[in-house]
């Protein structure tokens, strides 16, 4: 029995629900597509898929968030690209103790709908301009425009997030301000084409997952805070 490659199904592309920040990135790229249309006909089919590709860029499915406590989620669809130990940013009143980074990479077929990966309080968020390097870059985190959250649970513990502007991303969205409640899993913002998500853990809690693994927003764990994950391997580093 040969093994074939699963075909990309279009009915299930777009029937994902889309986020509502997507809508009017839709429309327009469908009344240029109309415009090309009147201009050439093979200009349409290639407006048309270009379209398909706006409504696939924002879609939003529902995930399956895990329910066990003490789990830290990844906040973003994409590739864990660095794991670093550093100091977090200063704005993020993390203190200056050395924890670790973990880093997903989101390219411009990842869903960019960002969720929080613990339940918890929103405590500090943090808007600096900044530059639009290549976010796989380590120095993404410092020049780069970008947009941070501090997150604390119940327990008191303090995750940040940052989202990261990248080459092609020029619009970060936070949908969500201080004093703010977020579940596990929640939607708490997203950014435009292309980017990067920073997650700092807590001090003495380290990485449950390896660099070059495929991350799910929402459902993949990154760490787990009563500290009986496995530690990250040094060559991961």
């Amino acid at each position: 029995m040969t093994n074939r490659k699963p075909k990309m199904n279009m009915l299930k592309i777009v029937a994902v629900p889309m986020h509502p920040e997507g809508r009017k990135f839709v429309a327009i790229f469908a009344g240029i597509t109309v415009l090309l249309g009147l201009i050439w006909e093979p200009l349409f089919w290639l407006g048309a898929g270009a379209t398909v590709w706006c409504y696939y860029f924002f879609r939003d499915p529902v995930r399956t968030v895990p329910q066990r406590d003490g789990l830290v989620l990844s906040p973003a669809d994409g590739v864990v690209s660095l794991i670093s130990e550093v100091a977090p940013p200063p704005e993020l009143g993390l203190g200056t103790t050395t924890v670790f980074r973990v880093s997903v990479f989101m390219n411009v077929f990842n869903c960019h709908v960002n969720r929080s990966p613990i339940e918890g309080k929103v405590t500090e968020i943090a808007y600096h301009k900044g530059k639009f390097v290549n976010a796989s870059l380590d120095k993404a985190s410092e020049h780069n425009e970008r947009n941070g959250l501090t997150i604390e649970s119940e327990e008191g513990h303090r995750i940040g997030v940052v989202q990261i502007a990248g080459l092609v991303a020029r619009r970060i969205v936070c949908f969500v301000s201080v004093g703010d409640m977020l579940g596990a899993g929640e939607r708490f913002g997203l950014i435009r084409f292309g980017s990067r998500l920073d997650i700092y853990l807590p001090e003495g809690i380290q990485p449950a997952i390896s660099v070059g693994t495929t991350a799910v927003a929402g459902e993949t764990i990154l760490a787990d805070l009563r500290g009986d994950q496995k530690p990250v391997r040094s060559a991961d580093i």
